[in-house]
């Protein structure tokens, strides 16, 4: 009985594949993501129902970014983009595992982090600064069940954290229908490598933006929480990691008390007149660690984003809100 539920519930996903169509992964996004800060969302979802979830996340995030189609290049483009449909084929999957290679065959060295060679990339770096690809995602391979990831070019293309909002704002009000596979959506306003120098440029670059913000009325002193997410990186594996590679200070950032100073540490760098406070903050900053495929084990990469109190909760643990209230979640099932 609860297969013949479960596919029930997939038959609508079924029945509009050919509209909502799944775009093949972006395997050249590792690279680019090493190279420069990425914006995006990162949603989580039901183990194995990756799929789904990735349909779902077209359907409502198109609502608010625009309408996207799936094309073989791995890229979720507008319909009525003029671009030649060759000059849209950013990333192949040639193209994807050549770059790869060369991460992973030079590796990031920490004078050079997260500053390839553009001609490592091949021609991505041109395609990607083109105007008409501002609003173009990709999908990007995680090595993590439970998880997709979806980038834009650059990490200003698009207000993400309004446009996750804004869905929020929708499905309270039931203009728009609760998920059935996408749990979370994690607005990505920046990425970086993580090592303390660049967490600590991009963590008070944020937090700038969000003072700045004429929309955030913030109170003295500013209450501010810190939350970071190794989601799939157990402390076995760190050790691992930890131990067998030479340059053990890369993962120093790894432990979460020492990630926790140096984010707490750039936002009181920014604002003076701030203290911590895990029950309600006025601002949070949360830090999510990407698995993602295809880079070496070395290169370790993290999404930042500020967020206001509104999207974030903060019982049992700091974290983007759920999309789906566990009062609603629990009706669906019963």
């Amino acid at each position: 009985m609860g297969e013949n539920e479960e596919e029930g519930e997939m038959k609508p996903w079924e029945q509009h594949s050919k509209i909502i169509s799944i775009p093949r992964f972006d395997y050249n996004a590792p690279c680019s993501i090493l190279q420069r800060s990425h914006s995006g969302f990162l949603i989580t979802s039901t183990i194995k129902r990756e799929k789904s979830a990735t349909k779902e996340a077209i359907s409502i995030l198109h609502q608010y970014v625009g309408p996207y189609n799936g094309d073989s290049s791995g890229s979720l483009e507008r319909p009525n983009a003029t671009v030649d449909t060759k000059r849209r084929k950013i990333c192949t999957d040639e193209i994807g595992d050549k770059c790869a290679d060369i991460v992973e065959s030079r590796g990031i060295k920490e004078e050079e982090a997260g500053t390839l060679p553009k001609d490592d990339c091949l021609s991505c770096e041109k395609k990607d600064t083109n105007a008409e690809r501002d609003h173009v995602m990709s999908l990007v391979k995680l090595t993590r069940s439970g998880l997709v990831l979806l980038t834009f070019p650059g990490e200003n293309s698009l207000d993400t954290v309004n446009i996750v909002t804004n869905v929020c704002q929708s499905l309270d009000s039931g203009s728009l229908k609760s998920p059935l596979w996408c749990h979370r959506i994690f607005p990505i306003q920046s990425t970086c490598i993580l090592k303390e120098r660049d967490l600590q440029a991009t963590v008070s670059k944020l937090v700038l933006q969000f003072v700045n913000d004429k929309q955030n009325k913030l109170s003295r002193p500013v209450k501010f929480a810190v939350g970071y997410n190794r989601r799939g990186f157990e402390e076995t594996e760190m050790k691992v990691r930890k131990n067998t590679l030479k340059d053990s200070d890369r993962f120093a950032l790894l432990d979460r008390n020492k990630c926790f100073s140096i984010v707490a540490d750039a936002v009181t760098d920014v604002i003076s007149d701030s203290a911590v406070d895990l029950k309600s903050p006025e601002l949070s900053v949360l830090v999510e660690l990407l698995p993602l495929s295809g880079v070496p084990n070395e290169s370790l990469v993290v999404a930042v984003s500020v967020l206001p109190k509104n999207l974030v909760s903060t019982k049992p643990r700091l974290c983007i809100r759920a999309l789906v209230s566990e009062t609603k979640a629990k009706n669906k099932k019963t």
